[in-house]
Protein backbone atom coordinates (compact mmCIF):
# COMPACT_ATOMS: atom_id res chain seq x y z
CA UNK A 1 0.00 0.00 0.00
CA UNK A 2 1.10 3.69 -0.60
CA UNK A 3 2.58 5.32 1.97
CA UNK A 4 4.91 8.13 2.84
CA UNK A 5 4.71 10.57 -0.16
CA UNK A 6 1.89 12.93 0.11
CA UNK A 7 0.21 12.72 -3.25
CA UNK A 8 -2.47 15.30 -5.07
CA UNK A 9 -5.21 13.72 -7.47
CA UNK A 10 -6.47 16.65 -9.73
CA UNK A 11 -9.44 15.46 -11.14
CA UNK A 12 -11.24 17.10 -14.00
CA UNK A 13 -14.57 16.23 -14.74
CA UNK A 14 -17.86 17.50 -16.06
CA UNK A 15 -21.38 16.88 -13.81
CA UNK A 16 -23.36 15.88 -17.38
CA UNK A 17 -20.25 13.36 -17.94
CA UNK A 18 -21.70 9.76 -16.73
CA UNK A 19 -18.47 8.13 -16.54
CA UNK A 20 -17.37 11.11 -14.20
CA UNK A 21 -19.83 10.26 -11.65
CA UNK A 22 -18.57 6.49 -12.45
CA UNK A 23 -15.23 7.39 -11.08
CA UNK A 24 -16.20 8.89 -7.59
CA UNK A 25 -16.48 5.32 -5.79
CA UNK A 26 -12.67 4.32 -6.87
CA UNK A 27 -11.95 7.77 -5.84
CA UNK A 28 -13.79 7.58 -2.77
CA UNK A 29 -12.24 4.20 -1.72
CA UNK A 30 -8.72 5.62 -2.33
CA UNK A 31 -9.85 8.53 -0.27
CA UNK A 32 -10.45 5.71 2.32
CA UNK A 33 -7.49 3.79 2.28
CA UNK A 34 -5.15 6.90 2.32
CA UNK A 35 -6.58 8.95 3.93
CA UNK A 36 -5.06 12.61 4.87
CA UNK A 37 -2.11 11.64 2.95
CA UNK A 38 -4.13 11.97 -0.39
CA UNK A 39 -5.77 15.39 -1.67
CA UNK A 40 -8.35 15.30 -3.99
CA UNK A 41 -9.41 18.38 -5.64
CA UNK A 42 -12.56 18.68 -8.88
CA UNK A 43 -11.50 20.57 -11.74
CA UNK A 44 -14.15 22.07 -13.91
CA UNK A 45 -14.20 20.53 -18.01
CA UNK A 46 -17.29 22.01 -19.97
CA UNK A 47 -17.98 18.85 -22.43
CA UNK A 48 -20.53 21.04 -24.11
CA UNK A 49 -19.63 24.94 -24.07
CA UNK A 50 -20.72 27.50 -25.57
CA UNK A 51 -22.20 27.58 -28.77
CA UNK A 52 -21.46 23.64 -28.92
CA UNK A 53 -25.06 21.72 -29.37
CA UNK A 54 -26.13 19.50 -26.37
CA UNK A 55 -26.54 15.93 -26.98
CA UNK A 56 -30.55 15.43 -27.67
CA UNK A 57 -31.80 13.40 -24.49
CA UNK A 58 -33.91 10.74 -26.75
CA UNK A 59 -30.57 10.46 -28.88
CA UNK A 60 -29.90 6.08 -29.68
CA UNK A 61 -26.33 7.23 -28.99
CA UNK A 62 -26.99 7.95 -25.87
CA UNK A 63 -29.26 4.97 -24.95
CA UNK A 64 -26.66 2.58 -26.42
CA UNK A 65 -23.94 3.86 -24.72
CA UNK A 66 -25.32 3.98 -21.44
CA UNK A 67 -26.94 0.88 -21.86
CA UNK A 68 -23.70 -1.21 -23.09
CA UNK A 69 -21.14 0.82 -20.88
CA UNK A 70 -22.56 3.00 -18.22
CA UNK A 71 -25.25 0.85 -16.50
CA UNK A 72 -23.06 -2.34 -15.83
CA UNK A 73 -19.74 0.00 -14.81
CA UNK A 74 -22.84 1.65 -12.65
CA UNK A 75 -24.02 -2.02 -10.63
CA UNK A 76 -20.72 -3.34 -10.69
CA UNK A 77 -19.57 0.28 -8.86
CA UNK A 78 -22.82 0.34 -6.47
CA UNK A 79 -23.93 3.79 -8.13
CA UNK A 80 -28.02 4.32 -8.61
CA UNK A 81 -28.13 5.93 -12.18
CA UNK A 82 -30.42 6.23 -14.48
CA UNK A 83 -30.10 8.20 -18.27
CA UNK A 84 -31.30 11.43 -17.53
CA UNK A 85 -34.26 13.46 -19.30
CA UNK A 86 -32.43 16.74 -20.16
CA UNK A 87 -28.80 17.47 -21.53
CA UNK A 88 -27.97 20.75 -20.11
CA UNK A 89 -24.94 22.62 -20.61
CA UNK A 90 -22.78 22.56 -17.21
CA UNK A 91 -20.77 26.20 -16.28
CA UNK A 92 -22.88 27.47 -13.48
CA UNK A 93 -23.20 24.05 -11.95
CA UNK A 94 -19.36 24.04 -11.95
CA UNK A 95 -19.62 28.03 -10.95
CA UNK A 96 -21.70 26.91 -8.06
CA UNK A 97 -18.81 23.95 -7.00
CA UNK A 98 -16.35 26.88 -6.89
CA UNK A 99 -18.44 28.63 -4.66
CA UNK A 100 -19.06 25.87 -2.55
CA UNK A 101 -14.83 25.33 -2.29
CA UNK A 102 -14.74 28.72 -0.76
CA UNK A 103 -16.90 27.52 2.40
CA UNK A 104 -15.30 23.94 2.11
CA UNK A 105 -17.87 22.09 0.75
CA UNK A 106 -16.52 21.15 -2.65
CA UNK A 107 -16.38 17.67 -2.65
CA UNK A 108 -20.24 17.79 -0.71
CA UNK A 109 -21.48 19.68 -3.86
CA UNK A 110 -19.65 17.54 -6.44
CA UNK A 111 -21.74 14.18 -4.98
CA UNK A 112 -24.84 16.48 -4.37
CA UNK A 113 -24.70 18.36 -8.19
CA UNK A 114 -23.85 14.56 -9.62
CA UNK A 115 -26.87 12.54 -7.56
CA UNK A 116 -29.33 15.53 -8.75
CA UNK A 117 -28.68 15.22 -12.36
CA UNK A 118 -27.57 11.34 -12.39
CA UNK A 119 -30.00 9.91 -9.78
CA UNK A 120 -33.21 12.70 -10.06
CA UNK A 121 -32.80 13.92 -13.61
CA UNK A 122 -32.22 17.53 -12.58
CA UNK A 123 -31.57 20.05 -15.01
CA UNK A 124 -28.44 21.73 -13.65
CA UNK A 125 -28.59 24.70 -15.44
CA UNK A 126 -31.86 26.00 -13.82
CA UNK A 127 -30.69 27.94 -11.60
CA UNK A 128 -33.30 27.44 -8.68
CA UNK A 129 -32.06 23.64 -8.98
CA UNK A 130 -28.84 24.87 -8.26
CA UNK A 131 -29.81 26.89 -5.10
CA UNK A 132 -31.51 23.56 -3.90
CA UNK A 133 -28.90 21.01 -4.50
CA UNK A 134 -26.06 24.00 -2.29
CA UNK A 135 -29.06 24.31 0.44
CA UNK A 136 -29.18 20.20 0.59
CA UNK A 137 -25.05 20.72 1.44
CA UNK A 138 -25.36 24.33 3.65
CA UNK A 139 -24.63 26.14 1.54
CA UNK A 140 -25.78 30.08 1.49
CA UNK A 141 -28.45 30.06 -1.14
CA UNK A 142 -28.40 34.16 -1.22
CA UNK A 143 -24.82 33.89 -1.54
CA UNK A 144 -24.62 31.26 -4.08
CA UNK A 145 -27.64 33.38 -6.16
CA UNK A 146 -25.85 36.28 -6.21
CA UNK A 147 -22.22 34.32 -7.14
CA UNK A 148 -24.21 32.95 -10.24
CA UNK A 149 -25.91 35.90 -11.64
CA UNK A 150 -22.73 37.98 -11.17
CA UNK A 151 -20.91 35.23 -12.89
CA UNK A 152 -18.31 35.69 -10.27
CA UNK A 153 -16.61 32.57 -10.34
CA UNK A 154 -17.44 31.84 -14.30
CA UNK A 155 -12.84 32.86 -14.78
CA UNK A 156 -11.82 30.29 -12.41
CA UNK A 157 -13.66 27.72 -14.70
CA UNK A 158 -12.30 29.02 -17.86
CA UNK A 159 -8.71 28.64 -15.94
CA UNK A 160 -9.51 25.10 -15.44
CA UNK A 161 -10.67 24.61 -18.80
CA UNK A 162 -7.38 26.34 -20.01
CA UNK A 163 -5.17 24.41 -17.59
CA UNK A 164 -6.85 20.97 -18.94
CA UNK A 165 -5.84 22.34 -22.81
CA UNK A 166 -2.09 23.16 -21.99
CA UNK A 167 -1.93 19.52 -20.03
CA UNK A 168 -3.03 17.72 -23.11
CA UNK A 169 -6.49 16.47 -21.79
CA UNK A 170 -9.73 16.36 -24.23
CA UNK A 171 -11.85 14.40 -22.25
CA UNK A 172 -13.11 13.50 -19.13
CA UNK A 173 -12.70 12.25 -16.38
CA UNK A 174 -9.04 12.72 -16.20
CA UNK A 175 -6.96 12.52 -13.22
CA UNK A 176 -3.28 14.31 -13.11
CA UNK A 177 -2.11 12.06 -9.92
CA UNK A 178 0.98 14.03 -8.67
CA UNK A 179 4.13 13.00 -5.60
CA UNK A 180 6.41 15.54 -5.62
CA UNK A 181 7.75 16.24 -8.96
CA UNK A 182 6.50 13.24 -10.28
CA UNK A 183 2.85 13.11 -11.78
CA UNK A 184 0.74 10.44 -13.87
CA UNK A 185 -2.01 11.11 -16.10
CA UNK A 186 -4.77 8.70 -16.07
CA UNK A 187 -7.90 8.97 -18.75
CA UNK A 188 -11.07 7.67 -18.20
CA UNK A 189 -12.88 5.71 -15.50
CA UNK A 190 -10.61 3.39 -14.70
CA UNK A 191 -10.82 0.96 -12.30
CA UNK A 192 -9.23 0.97 -8.30
CA UNK A 193 -6.11 -1.15 -9.39
CA UNK A 194 -5.24 1.53 -12.39
CA UNK A 195 -5.66 4.71 -9.76
CA UNK A 196 -3.65 2.95 -6.66
CA UNK A 197 -1.29 1.62 -8.97
CA UNK A 198 -0.38 5.23 -10.48
CA UNK A 199 -0.08 6.51 -6.95
CA UNK A 200 2.03 3.69 -5.80
CA UNK A 201 4.69 4.82 -9.10
CA UNK A 202 4.41 8.68 -8.55
CA UNK A 203 5.34 7.89 -4.67
CA UNK A 204 7.72 5.66 -5.25
CA UNK A 205 9.61 7.76 -8.17
CA UNK A 206 8.89 11.21 -6.41
CA UNK A 207 10.34 10.14 -3.47
CA UNK A 208 13.40 8.47 -5.08
CA UNK A 209 13.80 11.70 -6.75
CA UNK A 210 13.77 13.74 -3.24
Amino acid sequence: MPQDTPVHILVWSDYVCPFCYLERPVLERVQGELGDSVVIDWRAFELRPEPEPTLDPNAEYLHRVWNQSVYPMAQDRGLAMKLPPVQPRSRKAHEAAEFARESGKLDAMNLALFKAFFQDGRDLADTGVLLEVGQSVGLDPEGLSRALASGRFAQRVLEDEKMAREIGISGVPALIIAAGEQAYLVSGAQPYETVIGAITRAQQEGKAQS
